[in-house]
């Protein structure tokens, strides 16, 4: 018994090793990946130089990012500030432990709750990364971020618990195998395109890239960031990209092979790419509006209407 314990434990272990090594992957070819796309969209070439056809260019991009030197900003909050780049890296990391693994002992049956804990959180390592710069444009896009993430994360939430109602569940796999014959895509359409802007909007995405406002706040609150402290940030951002687009794979498809998971992560990579070479940027009262007088009103009466369903089958039948 002791020995297949030991082996569990072994396994758990290189399967967590072995996802960290494919996200890290992941996360550099994606940034290539997003210059490609957006070249094609915009008739031109993006990176192509380095390597076969600009293979390398992420690798080239992290060591010159990582080899850049370190200055001490005047009057900033030193521990704070470079502490919250590493913190937020590893939020992502720590995230995507709502991966539902399931050939070994670890698994989250409560993994829902966790990812709302754990985005909760995220909204104030923003927070803290534009007030310990101790620039105004940091803190002021610092104080629009908690805004913007605050305000979609109540629609989220919402629509992540009318999901939760139909597969009476807080667990990821038991949303795929309660689509096994009809994907909640396919008749839920209207809250996967919901949830998808409320994705945009969480993942500072155009065309509701507030948080990172160049044209007015130069580059929100981030502007003091540089070198390791900028690429753990940046590296953050595309890895969540990635949890995201899986995150809709399990919520409203049914994945039955780890092909399928890849093709369908990729597509909705490519998605979210594409909303930023094809859209024009919002307004901010627009994108509030939008937040709070369409999509939450739209979500609570999914949410009434589906509990009055369940309520009359569980009376009637």
């Amino acid at each position: 018994m002791i020995c297949n314990f030991v082996h569990y434990v072994i396994l758990n272990i290189a399967s967590l090793l072995g996802l960290l090594l494919m996200l890290l992957v992941g996360v550099a070819f994606l940034t290539l990946l997003e210059r490609k796309l957006l070249g094609y969209v915009q008739y031109r070439k993006g990176p192509n130089k380095l390597g076969f056809m600009g293979i390398m260019q992420p690798f080239s991009d992290a060591i010159k990012l990582f080899n850049k030197e370190l200055f001490y900003i005047f009057k900033s909050n030193q521990y704070i500030y470079y502490l919250c780049p590493i913190v937020s890296f590893l939020m992502m990391l720590v995230i995507w432990m709502v991966y539902p693994f399931i050939t070994n002992i670890y698994f989250m049956n409560y993994s829902m709750l966790f990812l709302i804990l754990v985005m909760s959180i995220s909204g104030y390592i923003l927070l803290m990364m534009g007030w310990s710069s101790n620039s105004t444009y940091s803190l002021l896009g610092a104080l629009r971020s908690v805004a913007q993430t605050l305000s979609y994360e109540v629609s989220f939430i919402f629509m992540v618990l009318v999901l939760m109602l139909m597969s009476e569940s807080y667990s990821l796999m038991d949303f795929s195998k309660w689509q096994v014959y009809m994907w909640y895509l396919m008749y839920m359409f209207p809250v996967f395109v919901m949830f998808f802007v409320s994705v945009l909007a969480e993942l500072n995405r155009s065309p509701m890239d507030f948080i990172e406002g160049e044209s007015e706040l130069v580059s929100g609150f981030n502007i003091e960031y540089f070198s390791g402290g900028f690429a753990l940030i940046f590296m953050g951002e595309y890895g969540m990209i990635i949890f995201f687009s899986m995150l809709m794979c399990f919520l409203f498809m049914s994945i039955s092979s780890v092909l399928m998971m890849f093709l369908y992560i990729n597509m909705f990579c490519m998605l979210i790419i594409f909303m930023r070479g094809l859209l024009p940027r919002m307004r901010y009262d627009e994108l509030m509006y939008l937040c709070w007088k369409i999509i939450l009103p739209l979500v609570l009466n999914y949410l009434v209407m589906i509990f009055s369903f369940k309520i009359m089958f569980t009376l009637f039948i």
